[in-house]
């Protein structure tokens, strides 16, 4: 890992000199080689790919409703201006960081026969374009590295759809041919993902072609076009958390040879978790506080007030829905879920106190916040890190901050737990609701098992005394450092709540898609927001409208999205309303420039294609992407047929 910079130096290097004249060899410069071994490629390409997801996160976490921001608030109310950089790097991971030096490995592998490291850069390459094309919609695939060109046509997404299996494809035939190549430790010390296990990386391109073909669920042919090819690959993709895709980050705060050697979610960059918390969506899912809501005004239905004080709980304001998904609010063994504890901060554990008290545990109060604001409809929510106070890293390592919000947590890329969610839901189109269920129930114990994996029990660090000896804390005593729960404790309530009424328990009388998705949403919280989103899209925010998708005045007007109500069956995610819903505590309206529609796409990299490839964006249909709201341009895999392109 400490040979991350000067690889990643390499590798850009080899962008500007591979076609250098030949009379450039007369002047060979050790420190700007116009070769560079194919293998040194490999440790920039992972850390770079795993950064630029995790960025990306930081908008699709806002777009899919998982988070709230007071960082990336465009993306938060669905809306951005095309003049920005942001949430566009992934265009900058495809297209130029990896760009050439992906492909120089995988051509210069494939010259020596190297077919394990030819094999491992198709995946990669498969990978990239996934979700760059998710991410994006249409974009330059055919022309995108042909020399000389100012300009670059943008392909529509079914082409990109179905090269992006030919090369995961293709990937899978190199890594299963004989390689006889003498990599020595040098694929291994490289390949800081998997350490050169060739099974792993076959797993991993499998699952490539799972999470591709996944987000194809609701078109009309998903079942006699996809769906077995999904299933043939879940089953040969990653199947227990050993194989999960996970790029070490070795972290070290300030005293690390590099900044970049910290995960950017966590304390010591502070790039994301400080302007982040859990939406009120995701805590009333997680804590089984869906609300009623009354359909004839909007309102939320306020709770019965105790007998006993004449007053109303704080805590539960609201009347809560008969059916609630993955918890609820008894105290009864099962009924908590324990991811809550490392995924969502809550200002109750701030002083790592009772961390292996079961009762204490369950009793702490979770609150989600609004859209761009802490406050949401009943307090205001914590940080990720479980504070509100912002953590300023000093040059002095002081502490990581906890579970994936680490500076030393790894980078997540895809998870076994999001493999089996993926086939539950295609069991469950094709009406194999028994194999559906057991395969929900394998995903919801995998990410449970997964969640506690990536737990590091903390505590708070001491500074000194007050005036009357008692200890005084950083930061005020919340410093983000560890875990607020024992391992003990939380495989011990993981355990109750595997065997309990939402996962073992559950049957397939009371199973529905609902399940299937409102746990995935879970699962994938934060590092997989992006296919959450892909999720909620594709299922179009579960907005109510007639034909294949919503168009305004049907499904949206220019200042209200109509949602299906929790009642309605056909609702995918229950509890789930955007910002200008027809419900209390939503009501705000989008940018005019929306057309009153949700975000469908972001909008390609500012200085790449708005700066200089205009005419090509001109050209898209239907509608073009110089438009005010190309945003909200619905993408291929979201319509039911083909996408119109008049």
């Amino acid at each position: 890992m400490k040979k991350l910079l000067t690889i990643l130096l390499l590798a850009s290097m080899s962008f500007t000199f591979t076609s250098c004249d030949s009379w450039l060899d007369v002047n060979k410069n050790v420190d700007a080689p116009d070769y560079i071994s194919e293998d040194l490629y490999l440790a920039g390409i992972l850390a770079t790919l795993g950064q630029g997801v995790a960025y990306d996160v930081r908008a699709t976490s806002a777009l899919s409703q998982t988070f709230g921001t007071s960082n990336y608030s465009n993306y938060a109310n669905h809306f951005y201006s095309k003049s920005s950089d942001a949430a566009a790097e992934m265009w900058r991971v495809t297209y130029w960081l990896h760009g050439m030096n992906l492909e120089n490995m995988i051509n210069q592998s494939i010259e020596k026969e190297s077919w394990t490291l030819a094999g491992i850069g198709y995946a990669i390459k498969a990978y990239d374009w996934d979700m760059l094309t998710k991410l994006h919609g249409e974009v330059p695939m055919k022309q995108a590295y042909e020399p000389g060109r100012l300009s670059h046509d943008y392909d529509y997404q079914d082409e990109v759809y179905t090269q992006v299996r030919e090369w995961a494809n293709t990937a899978i035939e190199y890594l299963e041919k004989e390689d006889n190549t003498d990599y020595g430790s040098r694929l291994r010390d490289a390949d800081i993902m998997f350490a050169g296990n060739k099974d792993k990386w076959l797993k991993f391109a499998h699952g490539v072609i799972v999470r591709n073909l996944a987000s194809l669920t609701n078109k009309n042919d998903f079942a006699s076009a996809y769906a077995q090819d999904l299933i043939t690959h879940a089953g040969l993709a990653m199947s227990v958390n050993a194989d999960n895709a996970e790029i070490a980050m070795p972290g070290g705060g300030g005293e690390a040879q590099f900044s970049s050697y910290n995960n950017c979610w966590g304390v010591y960059r502070g790039t994301s978790s400080d302007s982040y918390w859990a939406s009120d969506y995701t805590v009333q899912i997680m804590t089984g506080t869906i609300p009623q809501y009354d359909e004839a005004t909007g309102d939320k239905i306020q709770a019965d007030p105790d007998p006993e004080t004449g007053e109303t709980s704080k805590l539960y304001p609201f009347a809560l829905a008969e059916k609630q998904y993955l918890a609820d609010t008894s105290k009864a063994a099962g009924h908590f879920d324990p991811r809550i504890t490392a995924k969502i901060g809550t200002l109750d554990a701030k002083y790592y106190t009772n961390m292996n008290n079961i009762d204490s545990i369950k009793s702490w109060v979770y609150y989600g916040g609004g859209f761009t604001s802490w406050y949401g409809p009943i307090d205001a929510a914590a940080n990720l890190w479980g504070t509100r106070s912002q953590y300023a890293s000093s040059g002095t390592y002081d502490g990581d901050g906890r579970w994936l919000y680490r500076s030393d947590a790894p980078y997540i890329l895809m998870t076994a737990a999001e493999m089996q969610f993926c086939l539950a839901e295609t069991y469950w189109k094709l009406g194999q609701k028994g194999n559906a269920l057991a395969t929900f129930k394998k995903a919801v114990a995998l990410d449970v098992e997964f969640t506690g994996l990536h737990l590091k029990p903390g505590a708070p660090k001491e500074t000194g005394k007050d005036d009357e000896g008692n200890p005084t804390y950083a930061i005020g005593g919340n410093l983000p450092g560890g875990d607020v729960v024992t391992k003990d404790a939380y495989n011990k309530l993981a355990a109750e709540y595997i065997a309990g009424p939402y996962v073992d328990g559950l049957t397939e009388d009371e199973f529905e898609l609902s399940h299937i998705m409102m746990q995935k949403f879970v699962a994938m919280m934060p590092w997989g927001c992006t296919e959450t989103w892909v999720d909620v899209r594709k299922y179009h925010y579960d907005l109510k409208y007639n034909g294949e998708v919503p168009t305004l005045n049907d499904g949206y007007t220019l200042t209200t999205v109509n949602q299906k109500w929790d009642s309605d069956p056909t609702k995918v995610y229950k509890g789930y309303y955007l910002a200008p819903a027809q419900v209390e505590d939503r009501g705000s309206k989008y940018n005019v420039e929306n057309h009153g529609s949700p975000c469908y796409r972001i909008r390609p990299r500012f200085n790449s294609e708005y700066m200089w490839n205009k005419p090509a964006l001109d050209a898209l249909k239907p509608i073009g992407g110089q438009e005010e709201n190309y945003q909200c341009s619905i993408p291929w895999f979201a319509y039911p047929g083909d996408m119109p392109k008049n």
